[in-house]
This record gives C-alpha cells, sequence and structure tokens, in this order.
C-alpha cells in the first residue's frame, strides 16, 4: 500500500469538505433571494419622453434606471435589481418590500432636476437648460467645472442678480448635489459652476444637467406580486425537495458505484458549493428558475460521472488494469461528456442573449455549472480516484462495481 498516496487523498478530502462545511452557512446566508423566494414585487416600466416630439435615447433610459436604483435605495429596500431592456424599457425587481404601494409611488413619479434659492424656491428646472450643452472644462488651476447654457437668457440674468453672491443649489429630486455661489450677474444665458469636484463627478453633473433630468414618463406595463409568507413557503419546499433529491443521487452513486461513487459523491458536494460561491462573488441574484437550473446541474454532472465509470467498468471487464481502465475509460469518456457539455452551453448561451427576466438567470445558472462540472466532476473526479488506485488499497474490481466472473481476459 502507497502511503503517500492515500495520505494525500484524505488531506485532499479533508481539506475540501472542511472548507465546506465551514463556509456554507455564511455562504448561504449572504446569497441573493429573488423575489420568488424572499418576497416582493417586480415592476416592467415602459418609458416615454415628457415633451412631445423628444426621443427616448439610450443615455436617458440608463440614467433613469440609475435614478430609480438610488430611489429604491432611499426608501430602504436592500439590493434593488433595476435592469433596461431594449430601447425603452426598465424592470424592476425588489425583494423583501412590506409597504409595496408606498415604493411603487415614489417609483412612479418622473426624476426632477431643479435649481434652488437658499430659501428652497425653486428657480430653475432641467427644461430650462439648452439640451447637450452642458460640456465638463478646466478652470486655470486645472480643476474640473460644468459649463452650461439656458434657453431663457433673462430669466437667469433675473435670477443670478437676485441670488448675487448667495448659493444656488442643484437638486436631482431631494438629493443635493451641489451648491455654487453666483459670484455674478449673468447676461448672455452661460455660466461655469465650480468647486472641488472630481472629474468623474464633474462628468456625472454634467450628465444629468444635458439629460435635462432624465425626461421621462415611466408607464407601468406589467407588475408581478409575491408575498413574503409566499416566497418563504416556495424557498422551504424548493430546498427541502433538492436536499431529499441529492441524498438519493448520492445513495444511488454510493450503492452502484462503489468507490468510485464515494468519489462522485465528494465532487457533487464541493460541485454545488462551488456554483453557490461563484453566484455569492457575481453578486448574482437566486431564483426558483436558478434552483432549478442547479439541481439540473447536478443532474447532468452525475450523468457525466455515469458515463465515465461505466466506460471504465467496461475496459475493467476487458481485462485491464484498474489504472489502464481508469486512463483509458476518461480518455473515451471525455469527448462525449464535452459534446454534450459544449452542446449544452451552446444553446443556453442563446436563450441568455435572446431570453430576459427568468430566463437569462435559467441560461446563466446552467452556464456557470456547465463549467464547474467540467472542473470538479471530471478533472477532480479523476484526479482522486487516480490517487486511490495507486494507493493500491483498493485493487479488487468488486470496488468498483465489476464482478470478477465478468472480466474477460486480454
Amino acid at each position: 500500500m502507497n502511503i503517500k498516496r492515500l495520505a494525500a487523498f484524505l488531506l485532499i478530502v479533508v481539506i475540501t469538505l472542511g472548507v465546506v462545511a465551514w463556509s456554507s452557512p455564511g455562504l448561504l446566508s449572504k446569497v441573493r433571494l429573488g423575489l420568488d423566494l424572499k418576497g416582493g414585487f417586480e415592476i416592467l416600466y415602459v418609458a416615454e419622453p415628457i415633451e412631445a416630439g423628444k426621443e427616448v435615447t439610450r443615455d436617458s433610459l440608463i440614467k433613469t434606471a440609475q435614478s430609480l436604483e438610488k430611489r429604491a435605495n432611499a426608501s430602504g429596500v436592500a439590493e434593488p435589481d433595476v435592469t433596461t431592456e431594449g430601447t425603452n424599457r426598465i424592470r424592476v425587481k425588489l425583494a423583501g418590500v412590506e409597504n409595496q404601494e408606498q415604493v411603487r409611488e415614489l417609483l412612479r413619479k418622473p426624476a426632477e432636476l431643479s435649481f434652488r434659492g437658499p430659501d428652497g424656491k425653486k428657480e430653475m428646472v432641467g427644461s430650462d437648460f439648452v439640451e447637450g450643452a452642458a460640456k465638463v472644462g478646466f478652470d486655470t488651476a486645472n480643476r474640473p467645472m460644468i459649463q452650461i447654457e439656458v434657453k431663457d437668457k433673462d430669466k437667469f440674468a433675473d435670477v443670478t442678480r437676485r441670488l448675487l453672491n448667495q448659493p444656488l443649489a442643484i437638486y436631482l429630486d431631494e438629493e443635493q448635489l451641489s451648491a455654487p455661489v453666483v459670484q455674478q450677474v449673468l447676461t448672455d444665458g452661460k455660466a461655469t459652476i465650480s468647486g472641488n469636484y472630481t472629474f468623474e463627478e464633474a462628468t456625472n453633473l454634467k450628465d444629468i444637467i444635458n439629460l435635462g433630468a432624465l425626461p421621462l414618463k415611466l408607464t407601468e406595463k406589467y407588475t408581478q406580486s409575491v408575498g413574503a409568507t409566499l416566497g418563504q413557503q416556495s424557498l422551504e419546499q424548493t430546498v427541502k425537495a433538492g436536499i431529499i433529491g441529492s441524498l438519493l443521487i448520492l445513495l444511488f452513486m454510493v450503492v452502484f458505484y462503489r468507490v468510485p461513487g464515494i468519489v462522485a459523491a465528494i465532487t457533487l458536494i464541493t460541485y454545488t458549493w462551488l456554483v453557490l460561491l461563484v453566484f455569492y462573488l457575481m453578486n448574482a441574484t437566486l431564483t426558483l428558475p436558478g434552483i432549478a437550473a442547479l439541481i439540473l446541474g447536478i443532474g447532468m454532472a452525475v450523468d457525466a460521472n455515469i458515463i465515465k465509470f461505466e466506460r471504465v467498468k467496461e475496459e475493467i471487464r476487458s481485462g485491464k488494469s484498474l489504472l489502464s481502465a481508469l486512463k483509458s475509460g476518461s480518455k473515451h469518456s471525455f469527448r462525449t461528456i464535452m459534446d454534450a457539455n459544449i452542446t449544452n452551453i451552446i444553446s443556453c448561451g442563446v436563450l441568455y442573449f435572446i431570453g430576459n427576466g427568468a430566463i437569462r438567470g435559467f441560461a446563466l445558472t446552467m452556464i456557470v455549472s456547465i463549467l464547474i462540472s467540467i472542473l470538479t466532476n471530471v478533472l477532480f473526479s479523476r484526479m482522486l480516484i487516480d490517487l486511490l488506485i495507486r494507493s493500491k488499497l483498493f485493487t479488487k474490481p468488486t470496488y468498483f462495481g465489476v464482478k470478477e466472473a465478468d472480466i474477460r481476459e486480454l
């Protein structure tokens, strides 16, 4: 018996399962859950320009989505999921929301850009500025500043005359973005906003002014609501079904494939943990379709193990040694496994780019699952079995599910 090979196998297994057991509780608590598991609501908005004759640009759509995300954060919603779709749609998913109507009312109203005096009075609004005229420049000290231009020169001159040497604060909704001081009366309709801005801050303020305070009107096209109790019930039932199904799969592998089945159980546990870890690192949201894809991925991972182990058993029955059977069986099964996985990745890629919402979540989970399955249930599994065979602890074919009577002479 080769003690070093056996020790290496045990060390790898103990460390792997130890890390999985130690980190799983914290990992599961940090994975983001979708509204179908946590409760909440989803809204699909159709964006339209407030002023007739205008167009919904890509920049205005993105800025509006960012504004909706900020409003959701301000309302106390943790980690809202706000995405743009097509040329004029925004999808908002808010999980764990209790007062849905209040949040929906907050999201529904258009964003408003305003310039206010010290008394809070709105002196100018976003539509008072020339569209696209705001630019980022630099002063004599090479500090970023914003150059702006208004439509009504007389109105601007009156505002700057009344507020001379006073702040004219810039607000987006009720959030103050800046508070520059009026240093002179401006009669030509042009001005500069200076201060201790970074280039990024100046660019962001310039974009907001150019977009006229996100001049888009949002109309609810589709709404879906899931109660917190129903979401929790769905999560509990899904987890319960997943655990029962996984245990039955692991039991099946151990009973029918003996030692390789035990190795498969180890790699399947590692595979599931790695999928959840990748989801956490990607800051992705786990939904019911995502869990369905994860369980389907476990089934595909089992298929990969079965294809490999059956091929290895055929090689053992042909009279080859265990090590030769492993090498030959793994080599011949690898192409079949990779062909199946690549075709699945291609189909999931098409689903991801063409679909939306739950379909994209399902496709993304499947792609991640397939890639991790190749690493764990193909490469990692072969390495562990190779160590066991070379340790010479399990030398009989029966340990690999093959009866000695079925072995043919070479």
